[in-house]
């Protein structure tokens, strides 16, 4: 466990005195609200990370796929799987490395910026090769890179954030992981046929906007805090799981989360290609980029009301479970009229909004439980946050690959079982939050 040095009164960006006091323990015995400057430089490290990872996860994966491997783009499964998987095994690694980090820039910013660094030379090695394995070598140092980036913000929103500022700035930045996303998914589509800058362009607009947060914010110097017990290879093994017993509210709320998120892999991973196959006479991507760029600025607005409107409404009402439940069955309605909607352009417009509204409420509330249920007293919240993440990474890393085979279930030829795949991804959404719903108790 890791002792703070004595508590100290930093000026942060936006011009706020804010305090954070800590015990040796690492229970949070006060904690003054954060100032507007560091909420909007966590807002705009957040979209510029989204932007980056999710514009290749959105259309320009899609299309490396389509170039490489045309008869097999269920490939596309595995390389995100992949990718994935090496997020989940580096997420709780990342937590231990930071909260046991001792450098004059604090424990959290110097991951950010290399993550940053990192992720931009992934996706310049996808541009680059002519191989679906060296594509799935540039999507995993990619999805490190990038995922550390939001990582490191979280840990920091964790050492930061009291309860009552939670709720808010979730809504703002599960609000602005869908603007990044709509974003991203445009940007790229806007550089089709050059193979660097539609990766790039993305990445570049992530690689400035982590560096104006590791910049303006200020963090701690972390050089006297004592590391009692050292980063070992056992010890890091050891740390990649926890005792649900001990800590039932955050093993239920992470149960709920990686079922839900399982469901929206299910469906975001594939629905650039589902759209394909429905509005394109030859099921080309290249031929729906406009489409894709048009339902995904149609979704954002639905996505927006969803984040933010839940996201203080929680604060306010003390209320954040109940929202857990309405993402899932809004995600499923959502899910299920995309999957019986054919090729109606006006049901696919409104299913993909109610998916859309659904994702924005919970990657709103979501966060704010998190944050909520974190055994804070074992001051380890950056090796909590990493296992944490499993959830979505775990998620990203078994729906492509289950998704592969079920896209063959009851199909000939170059057909795909899209339809069963969305009413699997609607089920698996509406579990996950019943589960949030009834066994969290911790948050209300």
């Amino acid at each position: 466990m890791t002792t703070q040095p004595p508590p100290s009164s930093i000026p942060p960006a936006g011009g706020v005195a804010e305090t954070e006091i800590q015990t040796l323990t690492g229970s949070v015995a006060t904690r003054e609200r954060v100032g507007a400057g560091y909420i909007w430089l966590v807002v705009l490290a957040t979209f510029g990370a989204f932007t980056a990872l999710v514009a290749p996860i959105g259309i320009s994966l899609s299309l490396r796929i389509q170039q490489l491997a045309p008869e097999n783009v269920e490939v596309l499964g595995y390389v995100i799987g992949i990718g994935a998987a090496a997020a989940a095994i580096w997420g709780p690694i990342l937590g231990m490395l930071s909260d046991r980090t001792r450098s004059r820039f604090g424990r959290r910013r110097p991951y950010a910026f290399f993550g940053a660094i990192l992720g931009v030379v992934g996706l310049t090695i996808i541009a680059a090769v002519d191989s679906v394995p060296m594509l799935a070598v540039g999507w995993v140092v990619t999805q490190i890179g990038w995922s550390s980036v939001m990582a490191t913000v979280t840990f920091s929103l964790a050492d930061r954030l009291p309860e009552e500022q939670r709720g808010k700035v979730a809504g703002l930045t599960g609000f602005i992981q869908m603007i990044a996303s709509v974003l991203g998914v445009g940007l790229a589509s806007a550089f089709i046929g050059n193979n660097f800058l539609v990766f790039l362009v993305p990445g570049g607009l992530g690689l400035l906007a982590t560096l104006l947060f590791v910049l303006l914010v200020r963090e701690r110097d972390s050089r006297e805090t004592v590391v009692v017990d050292k980063m070992t290879p056992a010890k890091a093994i050891s740390q990649m799981v926890f005792n649900p017993a001990r800590h039932p509210d955050f093993a239920w709320n992470w149960l709920g989360r990686l079922l839900f998120n399982i469901g929206v892999t299910f469906a975001t991973t594939f629905t650039t290609l589902f759209l394909a196959s429905r509005l394109s006479d030859g099921g080309q991507v290249a031929d729906i980029g406009g489409i894709v760029t048009i339902l995904s600025l149609v979704g954002v607005v639905a996505t927006a009301g969803g984040a933010l409107a839940s996201g203080f409404l929680s604060d306010r009402l003390r209320k954040r479970r109940i929202f857990v439940l309405l993402s899932g069955i809004i995600f499923t309605t959502g899910a299920l009229t995309l999957a019986f909607g054919g090729s109606n352009l006006g049901l696919i417009v409104t299913g993909s909004v109610l998916a859309n509204l659904g994702l924005g409420i919970f990657s709103a509330v979501d966060q704010a439980i998190v944050l909520d249920v974190l055994p804070y007293e074992e001051n380890q919240a950056g090796r909590f946050l990493g296992i944490n993440g499993y959830a979505t990474s775990l998620a990203q890393a078994i729906a492509p690959v289950v998704a592969a085979p079920l896209l063959l279930i009851g199909v000939v030829g170059a057909e795909r079982n899209y339809g069963l795949l969305f009413v699997v991804a609607a089920a698996c959404t509406l579990v996950g939050g019943t589960i949030v719903t009834l066994f969290v108790r911790k948050s209300n």
